[in-house]
């Protein structure tokens, strides 16, 4: 591979897994623009390894595709948190679970299809954020009533 396109790929990565983390920072979760730049450059990197060998010697590239699912499930695993009936981190997790695929699509040179699901990740979390706090305002009390009958 050429370290023009090796570089044009990590950066690529980079750039959306800091957007990703930039919607995070902002709204004071516990992860932001560094752990999910870190974990997209990270997830193209191994993807990038991984295709490098496969060229050279053969073998399986989605192989470590799988770990590198495995591995970023295990940091996710680590960001949620119990706190009596309460779990905090779930949608933080999943960022940095989508984050990790988005690594994953740079690395492939999907560069549009790395900035469309960048796009929509944010989507996700900034916009329906609003859609989530409003249906759980309007049937805070409809759940109360349920749970009397």
């Amino acid at each position: 591979m050429v370290v023009q396109e090796f570089t044009l790929k990590l950066c690529v990565a980079l750039v959306c897994g800091l957007l990703i983390g930039l919607e995070r920072q902002v709204n004071r979760k516990e992860a932001g623009m560094r752990t999910h730049s870190l974990v997209a450059l990270g997830s193209a990197i191994f993807i990038l390894m991984s295709y490098e060998v496969v060229t050279k010697f053969g073998g399986d590239v989605t192989r470590i595709i799988g770990q590198v699912v495995t591995g970023v499930g295990f940091i996710c695993a680590g960001v949620i948190m119990h706190k009596g009936a309460n779990i905090h981190g779930l949608t933080t997790s999943a960022t940095i679970w989508c984050a990790s695929a988005v690594g994953c699509i740079a690395a492939g040179g999907y560069f549009a299809e790395a900035f469309i699901s960048t796009a929509l990740v944010i989507f996700v979390n900034a916009v329906l954020k609003n859609a989530d706090m409003y249906i759980n305002a309007r049937y805070k009390n409809k759940k109360g009533e349920e749970d009397n009958v």
